[in-house]
Parts: structure tokens; sequence; C-alpha cells
């Protein structure tokens, strides 16, 4: 058994290098911050070493493998559930070109303040995480997270704008995210449209994209459209029919089947969510 500091199904918190890899974080992202001392694990077949106020953001983490720590090592880790980190972003945010980038190197060097604001995130967490009380937990602790993320975009953007991006599979990456960022999703979520539009095969586009962000272009097809569908709902002038027209649904189960799979109910449902209590 690992020894977390704090632990809750969502949200996790320790300073165990060794409890990175835990099966009970596969359905997280993991923001483990080096304070000192060195460390290495392997991820995506890659061996990584870490040293003082290197950063570690690797989503699923029990992907990593074959931990190894000095002596001296010290961490701090925070640890939430993937999904509820995604849904706190905007489709089209920084996010989705990160969390690409952050999959091939899941490191950022951090300078000695962006380390002590990290950390500082990470202890506002750590303190808020087990007040499961308040009425508006949920949303506090994504207020918090969403402070931890803005600081780590700050210091990877710094990292990207130095790198160099020439590689075919990253253009095909970035082309994909470029149609998807202009809202074409809303009537077009096969691959094989976005294969067309690529001069790619389908077979080549899944395969390129997983390799290289480690998802699938249907997540990035429905992470791009729920917003969409979202605002469409949350307009209460459009009828399901409209709606469902507008987003080319060819029937309208097969839009309500859509909805409860993304959205965890019917459309009709979700629009009696919204309404006061």
């Amino acid at each position: 058994m690992h020894n977390f500091a704090a632990m809750k199904a969502d949200f996790m918190y320790s300073t165990d290098f060794y409890g990175m890899n835990s099966l009970e974080l596969s359905h997280t992202c993991l923001h483990l911050l080096c304070l000192g001392g060195e460390g290495s694990f392997v991820f995506n077949e890659h061996c990584y070493h870490i040293a003082k106020n290197d950063l570690v953001v690797i989503p699923m983490p029990h992907r990593v493998s074959n931990l190894a720590a000095h002596a001296d090592l010290k961490v701090e880790w925070f640890a939430a559930d993937y999904k509820f980190l995604q849904n706190l972003l905007p489709s089209n945010n920084y996010s989705i070109g990160g969390s690409i980038s952050l999959n091939q190197d899941p490191i950022i060097k951090l300078t000695e303040e962006q380390a002590q604001n990290l950390q500082s995130d990470f202890h506002r967490l750590r303190d808020r995480m087990n007040d499961c009380h308040l009425q508006f937990h949920q949303e506090l602790m994504g207020s918090l997270c969403l402070t931890m993320m803005y600081d780590i975009f700050e210091a990877h953007t710094q990292r990207e704008s130095t790198a160099p991006h020439t590689d075919r599979t990253a253009y095909i990456v970035k082309q994909l995210m470029a149609l998807l960022a202009t809202g074409i999703s809303r009537t077009e979520r096969d691959v094989s449209y976005y294969a067309s539009r690529l001069n790619v095969s389908p077979k080549y586009l899944s395969a390129t994209i997983k390799r290289v962000t480690g998802h699938s272009v249907t997540s990035y097809i429905d992470r791009h459209t729920i917003p969409i569908l979202k605002d469409y709902l949350n307009d209460e002038r459009l009828s399901l029919t409209q709606i469902a027209d507008m987003m080319n649904f060819t029937t309208l189960s097969y839009f309500s089947r859509y909805c409860k799979k993304h959205l965890g109910r019917s459309p009709s449902e979700y629009r009696l969510s919204l309404q006061p209590k």
C-alpha cells in the first residue's frame, strides 16, 4: 500500500515518488515536482531523469515504469481525475497542444520562482481537497486546479517557443487541431472526413494521432464537439430537433445516444438539469 499523504477518489496528493505509477492513479493526470535530488523513470519506452525544479506531467501515470530514486530525492505530486481537468478548459485552449507535447516529453524545467508557485498550488489543493462537506467543493477544486494548470502552461509555453517542430507527424497533428478549432466538428465527426481533408488514410491519421498524443482522433473530435453541443442545449430558443439538424445527426435517437454517452444523460434530461431547483 502506497503511503499517500491524502487521498480522495478524484484528487490525490503525496510525497512518495514510488507511488506515482500506482493503479489507483490510472484515471488521473499526475503533476510531480522535484524539490531536490535525482530520480528516473520510463514512459512511452523512453527513460527520463529528473532533478531539482523539474516538473513531470503525465496523464494516466500507471503507464510509468522502472522508477529509480537517489537517496536524497524529494518530490511532491498532485493528481486529479483526467476528465475533470479536461472539462475545466475550453476545447481550443492551449491545453490540447500542451498535452500533445507533454506526451512526447513529460518534463518541464522550471525556474525557482515557477517551482515555488507550483508548490504553493499543490499545497492549496492538498489543504482543500478533503473539504467535501462544502456545497461548492467541486467548483472550488476546479478553480484551484485551473490556477495550477495556468502556472504550468506559462512555463510550458517558454519551452515550446524554442522547440523545433518540423516532423511530418507533428504537422499532421497541428493541421488536425487547426481544422477542429474552426468548429467543423459541429457537423463533421467521422475520422474519414478529417483524413480526407489532410490527404492521408483514416488508418494513418488514427495511428499518427495515437502515437504522438496518446489519445484517439475521436477523442479530440468529441472534445471540440461537446462544448458546441452544450451551448446549443443551453439555448432554450432551440428545440431538440433543431439542434439535431444543426449538428447533422441523422436521427433524434442517434442524437440522444450521443448526448447520453458524452453528457451522461439524454438531451431533455440535460435541459432539465439546468433548471433552478
